[in-house]
């Protein structure tokens, strides 16, 4: 049987995978010439060729026939360190963005997801516009316990990026209304909130007509990030007035921030001189915290609440992770890379087989949609 062709799902699946076209043509078989005109809906591919390409790509005919993908584009995107990524690399995180997007869908046809409470400051500086948020969420000047919980009870989604896109540190959009945040997992818990906090200054600060492009615009979100996780006031309560680095080592715990954003931090509040400063980062960096946390106790990881209790409810209703995956027309595997590990990449369905019947029993579920009440702690 034949299958509808979306063109803008060879063009996702091919930078998914990182390929060029020159390079997709010498694993396929099919010409680049081909596959051209393919990708830009100028021709139909044949059975054999699509089932060539989908086997070179590793994804199943049906992925092909799915309606059109969100659209991720490079200039309506922030991302995190954007100068060290290649236009390959770059492309494939925003295809690794727009399956996990795939997946948002598909959730929300099922279950009522928190509505989005973000409100925007785009012509405030940074730290008065992280003061704000703070004071709209109800926050005050205490530490943020899980800053990931945080985003997702206030209506962000937040997805993690496939493992492979190590050089994407996170990137953030606006698609329809719903705010995307998507981490890269690989690196320190301190690190990954700070991320998640410099992509929730992109969504406030540059928003409507300010476009976040440029150096100018990441400082911005650097600051925003760090008067978020470290409120002036509750900084100022800690007496860190010159504090010793055994002292910063300290109280970056309590703040769930790296050593040096924490000393960045005090020296922006004037609590170190430039002499301090500049004595305590050359410090931190000879005990190794330019580069990582090198803790004895390393900070956990903070992952997805509303995915968990998605899948959850699913295992409620004995649908499993393969049959979500088999909606989506990927491998339990590759739906694995965009939740933070929270599924058994070798689930198989128990009362939902894959492909066509998860697809029917989610249908059915749709008239009474659970709704999801996502605490942050």
């Amino acid at each position: 049987m034949r299958h509808v062709f979306t063109p803008e799902r060879l063009v996702l699946a091919r930078q998914r995978r990182r390929m060029t076209l020159a390079a997709l043509a010498v694993k396929s078989g099919v010409s680049a010439q081909s596959i051209t005109a393919f990708e830009n809906n100028r021709k139909q591919p044949s059975e054999d060729s699509l089932t060539s390409l989908a086997d070179a790509l590793g994804y199943p005919l049906p992925f092909f026939s799915r309606p059109a993908p969100v659209e991720l584009t490079p200039d309506a995107v922030s991302f995190r360190a954007p100068s060290k990524m290649t236009a390959l690399e770059r492309d494939s995180a925003l295809s690794s963005g727009a399956i996990a997007a795939d997946l948002n869908t598909w959730m929300e046809e099922r279950f009522k997801l928190p509505h989005p409470n973000l409100p925007t400051f785009p012509h405030r500086s940074p730290s008065e516009a992280a003061a704000q948020l703070r004071a709209a969420w109800g926050l005050g000047e205490a530490p943020v316990p899980n800053l990931v919980h945080l985003l997702e009870a206030n209506g962000v989604r937040v997805f993690s990026l496939a493992s492979d896109c190590l050089d994407a540190d996170a990137f953030s959009t606006i698609k329809t209304t719903t705010p995307f945040v998507f981490l890269n997992t690989r690196k320190t818990g301190q690190r990954g909130r700070f991320d998640a906090a410099h992509e929730l200054g992109h969504l406030i600060l540059h928003c409507q007509h300010r476009i976040p492009r440029g150096p100018s615009t990441e400082s911005e979100a650097d600051e925003f990030a760090s008067a978020f996780l470290m409120p002036e006031a509750g900084i100022l309560a800690q007496q860190l007035h010159n504090a010793s680095v055994d002292r910063i080592l300290s109280a970056k715990r309590k703040w769930g921030v790296s050593a040096m954003a924490l000393t960045y931090r005090l020296r922006k509040l004037n609590l170190l001189s430039e002499w301090r400063y500049t004595q305590t980062a050359k410090e931190l960096t000879r005990r190794g915290y330019r580069r990582g946390e090198p803790d004895v106790t390393e900070m956990a990881r903070e992952s997805s609440q509303l995915l968990a209790k998605v899948f959850q409810v699913l295992r409620d209703q004995r649908i499993s992770p393969a049959d979500v995956a088999a909606d989506l027309e990927i491998s339990p595997a590759e739906l694995n890379e965009y939740v933070f590990g929270l599924v058994p990449v070798t689930a198989v369905g128990t009362a939902v087989s894959a492909g066509s019947g998860a697809g029917s029993s989610a249908t059915e579920e749709r008239t009474a949609r659970p709704a999801l009440r996502l605490i942050h702690s």
